[in-house]
């Protein structure tokens, strides 16, 4: 059995390096955007960024064990069943982890008060789990560097 994501990635002695480089896949993901939906992506997060430098690195600390949670399932049937890598694992998966993964978000987005941050997901939702996708490979690699 391998070990719980929970214990290796959210150690406190690893914590930074995951956020750290959590931060550089979703920066990587958003460059490589491309088209009308691609430029709307680009510029929500850049608008993002500019209005505070410590939103997404703040997004990221505080949903990770909500994704962690998520993606525990999948990473034991990973361990279980043996194979190449986590990200083509989680690709041959990929319609059920991106509705796991934005099952996070979503539940945050249902708690939140704030009207004018539930208009601007619901614009970006249909979108999300396309997105959530195609990072899956990055995103499985990720975590087999850390719980490694």
């Amino acid at each position: 059995m391998v070990a719980a994501l929970n214990d290796t990635l959210l150690d406190p002695s690893r914590l930074p390096a995951v956020v750290a480089d959590v931060q550089e896949l979703i920066d990587a993901e958003v460059s490589e955007k491309t088209g009308a939906s691609g430029l709307a992506v680009k510029g929500g997060y850049g608008a993002v960024k500019k209005v505070g430098p410590s939103i997404v690195p703040e997004a990221v600390e505080g949903l990770l064990p909500g994704f962690i949670s998520r993606l525990e399932p999948f990473w034991q049937d990973f361990g279980a069943a043996g194979g190449a890598g986590f990200g083509d694992f989680l690709s041959a998966r990929s319609e059920q982890v991106a509705d796991a993964l934005l099952g996070v978000t979503d539940e945050k987005i249902e708690g939140t008060s704030k009207s004018a941050i539930k208009k601007v997901y619901s614009t970006m939702r249909p979108s999300a789990k396309k997105n959530v996708i195609e990072a899956l490979p990055r995103l499985g690699a990720l975590v087999e560097k850390h719980a490694s």
